[in-house]
């Protein structure tokens, strides 16, 4: 588990194809206090630590993790939001993240408002029912508030609001329109949607 509060911004330095594809981040994280087996979020993706050095960690990305994930996100030189696993007593700040990857949305505008950007997500329409006004949504593994949602013919258009701290601490100090992002929808949307299928199953 998560909390969608992004601790470090790495960078991957190598890649190999094996069975699965393997890549080495660099990142500032004391690695001698991570276990080889310990989970951490990668742009949202909950990837397994499976080899480390002073100043890196290597994970293995299975086809299945490159399939529902961003074309290109895990090539060398990418940046990527790095969150550690929650511990038992840590400060909750953002909400509940899984590191499970439901969708890959694009930005489809950045407009200034005051000191922050207004960023408009366009979302499969899939996830349409997981969205809410004010609830919660993680993108690229970074917790943020919905402002707005408005179903459009050609996909779910999501409003959030990125603050300069945000974009400071995360890859989103540089956005471009037409760029690729990984949308976790809320564990509890997810829980609710699910026993409303099963209600309509139910009934009918």
């Amino acid at each position: 588990m998560f909390t969608g509060i992004i601790t470090d911004i790495g960078t991957i330095t190598a890649t190999e194809q094996r069975g699965d594809l393997r890549a080495r981040v660099a990142t500032v994280y004391d690695t001698a206090t991570i276990d080889l087996g310990a989970s951490i979020a990668c742009s949202g993706a909950c990837l397994t630590v499976v080899d480390k050095g002073p100043g890196w960690f290597a994970v293995d990305i299975s086809a299945e993790t490159v399939a529902r994930t961003a074309p290109g996100r895990w090539v060398d030189g990418q940046t990527l939001n790095l969150e550690r696993a929650l511990k038992v007593g840590d400060e909750l700040g953002g909400h509940i993240v899984t590191g499970h990857v439901d969708g890959v949305g694009t930005i489809a505008a950045i407009e200034p408002e005051g000191d922050s950007n207004r960023i408009t997500i366009a979302a499969p329409h899939a996830l349409g029912p997981y969205l809410a006004a004010k609830g919660s949504i993680a993108l690229d593994g970074i917790s943020l508030t919905v402002n707005s949602v408005e179903d459009k013919p050609d996909a779910v258009h999501v409003g959030i609001n990125i603050i300069p701290h945000t974009a400071q601490m995360t890859t989103f100090a540089t956005l471009a329109v037409g760029r690729p992002v990984h949308i976790e929808i809320d564990i509890l949307a997810r829980y609710l949607g699910r026993m409303e299928q099963l209600r309509h199953v139910q009934h009918s």
